[in-house]
């Protein structure tokens, strides 16, 4: 009995110890193949981190559509002032932010367009100076500044089989902010067909340009005041609702509960869309003049 005991127990310290080696290879394997997929980089050992709330959070509100914020504000006060209008209010919200939203962008990807054909201008004229011929100069520059855009390959194709490149940079002009690629055209047309300088076209163009961007810029900055003050003016009522409810008033039941709170809310809302309505109105014709 006491041999079999033995050899009982001498059968568990080997399975414990194969099983520790398997353990330690399969971790040390595990290391391997980290550092591996690492590039070497050092990576730590250890239990795995544990889920990070504030990046999480971080993560959905980097994901979640601005305009969605509209819909968040609307349900939070509903559950505070009890009632189902506010969550109306704040989805009928939703499709005006995300139109804000989307030209927002589209005046940001224009102002980028627009400055990327100026540093077209300039690096051509700079190739150009240089020695090379336009049909060679023309890639090297829209590799560099990127001023094509979705119309790059069209036109360098053109510029190296010999078809109508003013025609495709023409074409190219099309695209909100791509405007100044119009000039761009008459500049080759007016090189190729005449033997005028190339450069010294390019270099009228972008200085023309930059005078037409600076101006856009410097109106910009002078409705900036006129802009702030119109959404300053838009979220007074807000301050309105946070000032009578610190003051004990419950603002929210009376608006969301009352005839004559629902009265003064829907004549308030109509007068502040109005508002907003006219302010940007100006801003918009200022802009466009």
């Amino acid at each position: 009995m006491t041999g079999m005991g033995g050899t009982a127990v001498g059968a568990a310290a080997m399975c414990a110890g194969a099983a520790a080696v398997l353990m330690s290879g399969r971790h040390s394997g595990a290391r391997r193949a980290r550092l591996l997929f690492a590039n070497g980089a050092a990576v730590a050992d250890g239990p795995p981190a544990r889920w990070d709330v504030a990046g999480g959070l971080r993560r959905i509100r980097g994901r979640l559509r601005p305009e969605w914020w509209a819909l968040a504000a609307g349900v939070l006060l509903a559950v505070l002032g009890r009632s189902p209008l506010p969550v109306v209010a704040g989805a009928a919200g939703v499709p005006l932010l995300r139109r804000l939203r989307l030209a927002a962008r589209a005046r940001r990807a224009r102002e980028r367009r627009g400055d990327a054909v100026i540093a077209l201008c300039g690096a051509l004229a700079g190739e150009v100076r240089a020695g090379r011929q336009p049909g060679e100069a023309l890639p090297s520059a829209a590799r560099y500044s990127g001023g094509l855009a979705d119309a790059r390959a069209a036109v360098l194709a053109a510029a190296r089989f010999g078809g109508d490149v003013p025609g495709a940079l023409a074409a190219a002009a099309r695209q909100p902010g791509a405007e100044g690629l119009l000039g761009l055209a008459v500049c080759w047309r007016v090189a190729v067909d005449q033997g005028a300088g190339l450069a010294a076209g390019l270099d009228r163009l972008e200085a023309a340009l930059r005078a037409e961007r600076d101006q856009r810029a410097d109106l910009r900055a002078q409705l900036a005041g006129p802009r702030s003050t119109a959404v300053m003016l838009a979220g007074l009522p807000v301050l309105g609702l946070a000032l009578g409810a610190a003051l004990g008033a419950d603002p929210l039941r009376v608006l969301l509960h009352t005839g004559a709170g629902l009265g003064c809310l829907c004549v308030g809302g109509v007068l502040e869309g109005l508002g907003l309505w006219w302010a940007m109105g100006i801003v918009r014709r200022a802009e466009a003049a």
